[in-house]
């Protein structure tokens, strides 16, 4: 594993989302890390929402659904605007 320096003009924005213990160090790794890194991520994410699945049953399916929809909506918003 190689390491990175992060710039030196970072926006306040990365500097809070950075500290933040646990979001923040996967965060600034698939910003600044290894090409593959956001694969990773995303296997977790779906790791996660499995766990979920099969803790909480038929909730634990669909409420994580429903807690993106505004993130879904923002990047269709995004998209559409070019």
């Amino acid at each position: 594993m190689a390491a990175y320096a992060l710039p030196e003009d970072l926006s306040p924005t990365e500097r809070v989302m950075f500290k933040v213990p646990f979001l923040g160090r996967m965060a600034k790794e698939i910003a600044y890390g290894d090409a593959h890194n956001i694969y990773y991520a995303l296997g977790a994410f779906l790791s996660a929402w499995a766990s979920l699945v099969l803790l909480f049953g038929l909730p634990g399916l669909y409420l994580p659904a429903v807690a993106l929809v505004p993130v879904v909506w923002t990047l269709l918003i995004l998209v559409s605007r070019g």
